[in-house]
């Protein structure tokens, strides 16, 4: 967040005074006059809330309600401060915009304009804020109509900017205008969701933006370019051989479904490691696999182990993390980490190696065993953080998997993927997504781009199979390579 602010101070600096605020209000303006035709087939004649605070998306939001009031919209700013941006004031007021302040004393005025909004513009906090709102603002939100489309200036006020937590009141926007950049509160969870969908308005950043920002997301182009596709050249070996040290009697399925993600996705071969009844049983499914141990590019470990049993899976997983090559480590081999970890005298950086995969409740006991005092709905609360925590005290590039997926570095970089259904929440699942994350590290990604790559794939191939209804786990493996062939395709 930190280059984002100082991106625009170097812009206003070599800009006339008020030009980026102009240039920004005028990209809100054309969206939210887009806005009301799509909602109310026409923008003249329509009604527009301005929730206004003292900062400058406040100003933003003034200036763009000028621009609608000149077009016909009877606009309303409810301002929440006294030290609301005046020339915005001055500008809404000569486009025939009302202002009123919202306070005590006019709460029923104000209730009564935002009921009769047909848009919402939430202007009430920007990067300065921090998760929940106070009064006014807080009463404002809540007042907020169902029937009305709100959308957020630059972020839904009452998120955290910079970790995308949230507090008991915030905006729930259909549609967040940001400006220069995506806000790394927009693409965490769960401030991700409050967002809405997502638009850029470009005002001259990028030259003095880093290449590469903190939190950023693939897109269809960026996954087509680092998707691992063989030459012609090519053989089974050279197109990454990955070992699986997945299954167990109790949970042969898990093998399964891995090995099936591996396997849709591309992989050379699948070298398994498993009890007699899960080889069995992958065998059956996938006669292509070669059962045993053997030279591997990668490894992918744990899915279906049950750590605590008396089998021979615990050891091999911790053979294989021993052997130095790149292990995402899932399920039962998240458990069998942190006594891993203690053989160190420090926490060394595996980031480049390690990809660990674990949901919520997985990532609570784990950072348990590291020490770490946490609780699920805590990490649900504020994923990027606890995520961070576990990546920075095992050296290891973290997914936390949910509906927003996130693959975060020590260093604090992340990727935020959701282009997942929610019928995606379906036993096996993240079975599937270690077989696709495992065939791409054997493939020769990072753990970090063979994380974000796979979240990215293993929504889309979901989206694929379910085409608006339920799926399960099995159905998302066999869409894989469709989903890989349309995106190869542009």
């Amino acid at each position: 967040m930190e280059d984002l602010r100082k991106a625009e101070q170097e812009v206003m600096a070599s800009s006339p005074d008020g030009a980026l605020m102009q240039h920004a209000a005028a990209g809100l303006a054309v969206i939210c006059a887009r806005v009301l035709r799509e909602r109310t087939g026409r923008v003249s004649g329509r009604r527009a809330v301005l929730l206004v605070g003292p900062g400058d998306n406040g100003g933003d939001a003034l200036f763009a309600g000028a621009r609608l009031a000149r077009r016909g919209v009877a606009v309303t700013a409810l301002l929440t401060s006294e030290k609301a941006h005046a020339a915005g004031r001055s500008a809404l007021a000569t486009a025939g915009g009302r202002c009123v302040e919202a306070g005590p004393d006019t709460a029923v005025e104000a209730w009564t304009h935002l009921e009769a909004a047909d848009l919402v513009v939430d202007g009430l906090v920007g990067l300065g804020g921090r998760p929940g709102l106070r009064e006014p603002a807080a009463g404002l939100v809540e007042r907020i109509p169902d029937h009305a489309a709100v959308v957020a200036v630059d972020l839904p006020s009452g998120v955290d900017p910079d970790t995308g937590a949230t507090g008991p009141s915030h905006v729930w926007a259909d549609l967040t205008v940001t400006f220069g950049a995506a806000k790394a509160c927009l693409l965490l969870p769960p401030a991700s969701a409050a967002a809405g969908d997502l638009e850029i308005v470009d005002i001259g950043l990028a030259p003095h933006l880093p290449p590469e920002p903190l939190v950023g997301r693939l897109a269809a182009p960026d996954v087509a370019r680092l998707w691992p596709v063989p030459p012609p050249s090519a053989d089974k070996y050279r197109r990454g051989v990955l070992g699986v040290v997945a299954g167990s009697a109790g949970y042969p399925g898990a093998a399964v479904l891995a090995v099936a993600g591996a396997l849709r996705t591309g992989v050379g071969m699948v070298r398994y490691v498993g009890p007699a009844d899960a080889t069995d049983a992958v065998r059956s499914a996938w006669p292509e696999i070669v059962a045993g141990q053997g030279r591997v590019q990668a490894w992918l470990l744990g899915s279906g182990v049950d750590p605590e049993a008396d089998d021979e899976q615990p050891r091999a997983v911790r053979a294989a993390l021993d052997e130095g090559h790149p292990c995402l480590v899932d399920a039962g081999a998240l458990g069998l980490l942190p006594a891993e970890l203690r053989s160190h005298a420090s926490v060394p950086d595996r980031s480049d190696r390690l990809l660990l995969t674990p949901h919520a409740g997985e990532l609570a006991r784990l950072l348990g065993e590291l020490g770490e005092d946490v609780h699920r709905e805590e990490i649900e609360t504020q994923p990027y953080r606890h995520a961070l925590a576990a990546a920075r005290l095992t050296g290891a590039t973290v997914l936390l998997k949910g509906s927003t997926t996130l693959v975060v570095r020590p260093d604090g970089r992340a990727r935020s993927q959701a282009e997942a259904p929610s019928w995606l929440a379906t036993a096996g699942a993240g079975d599937v997504l270690a077989g696709i994350a495992g065939a791409l590290l054997a493939g020769g990604l990072s753990p970090f781009d063979a994380g974000s790559v796979a979240a990215f794939v293993h929504g889309k191939a979901a989206a694929r199979a379910s085409g608006g209804g339920p799926i399960v786990s099995l159905d998302v493996a066999q869409a894989v390579p469709a989903t890989v062939a349309k995106l190869l395709q542009h």
